[in-house]
């Protein structure tokens, strides 16, 4: 269920930091233009290191109108959902400087991926000035199935404590691949822009609906992705949830996000959040 109201943050996590705030991504700077550009918070559970943020980011950074910010964990914080630290799991929620794999300035937290976006509301945007998008990934693996999705998915965990706060979000996986093929970010990306593109007006203009959407893409080992398929049910069962995609498939009426990618599509959910 999506509510409408966009709210301030009302609970941010204490963060115990021993080392200084540190800022990321580019200022908010219009050149005097007029209009701002449009302020997306990156994050992810792989690492601000990984390949699949890499790709996301330099996709969104070809776009002028784009105010990228990333702030994400310091290494794989994968299968952790919404836990937040310090604990075991997430560190010690320590803050340091660091680049993405091309170079992009980030801020890299040693904690889970809600801490990420935790902090980066609290402390790497101005009051009253909170991004209008979150984007989580691309992830590594495919986040499929309700279990997986709503309580396991780090990914998905992030987009769910920035939609709490009152902040839409979509989280981004990339399906798994056999050895010797590729995971195919660049249709990961292609497609987070597209989701973008689509609802850039409504983001800008604060009046977007708040919630979660979830897309996972294909890995095609032969074939080609087969178009996307939105407003799909979470599969029930975990079945299938961790197998390659069939782009060649000619199954044209999957029910599920599992069945959905697996039949080569790329699969739109909506994740509850609250």
């Amino acid at each position: 269920m999506r509510i409408f109201v966009r709210g301030t943050v009302s609970t941010i996590v204490a963060l115990s930091l021993t080392l200084p705030i540190v800022g990321c991504g580019d200022d908010d700077d219009d050149g005097g233009q007029g209009a701002r550009r449009l302020r997306i918070l990156v994050t992810n559970d792989d690492g601000v290191a990984s390949e699949g943020i890499d790709e996301l980011v330099e996709a969104l950074r070809a776009d002028a109108d784009n105010d990228v910010v990333v702030c994400a964990p310091d290494g794989n914080r994968s299968a952790t959902g919404d836990q937040t630290g310090p604990s075991d799991r997430c560190g010690d929620l320590t803050v340091s400087s660091a680049t993405t794999a091309s170079g992009y300035e980030s801020t890299a937290i040693n904690g889970c991926p809600a801490d990420a976006v935790n902090y980066a509301f609290a402390e790497l945007y101005a009051p009253g000035e909170l991004p209008d998008v979150v984007l989580s990934g691309i992830n590594q693996g495919q986040n499929v199935s309700e279990a997986v999705a709503t309580q396991a998915s780090g990914t998905v965990g992030a987009a769910k404590t920035a939609a709490r706060q009152g902040v839409p979000a979509l989280a981004l996986s990339q399906g798994l691949a056999p050895a010797g093929v590729e995971l195919d970010y660049p249709a990961a990306a292609d497609a987070a822009l597209e989701w973008l593109a689509e609802r850039r007006a409504d983001l800008l203009a604060g009046v977007y609906p708040i919630g979660v959407d979830s897309i996972n893409v294909p890995s095609c080992e032969a074939g080609a992705i087969r178009g996307t398929l939105a407003d799909l049910d979470l599969a029930q069962s975990t079945d299938g949830a961790l197998s390659f995609q069939d782009c060649t498939s000619t199954l044209e009426d999957p029910s599920t996000d599992v069945e959905a990618l697996n039949n080569g599509f790329i699969a739109q959910t909506e994740i509850p959040f609250e």
